[in-house]
């Protein structure tokens, strides 16, 4: 049986959550890439600004 929103097992849930991170995180890199800001990320334990 279904859960409400329609996902059955917590691994598909988790499944459904990375595949919306990653949408997302690509989403983020096309606009960042279309108004030319940067991206921060952690890197070496720093927080740096990267153009994409």
């Amino acid at each position: 049986m279904k859960s409400k929103n329609g996902i059955d097992k917590p691994n598909q849930l988790s499944r459904a959550v990375a595949r919306g991170l990653r949408r997302a995180a690509r989403r983020a890199r096309e606009t960042a890439r279309r108004y030319g800001m940067p991206i921060y990320i952690w890197k070496d334990g720093k927080i740096v600004a990267v153009k994409p």
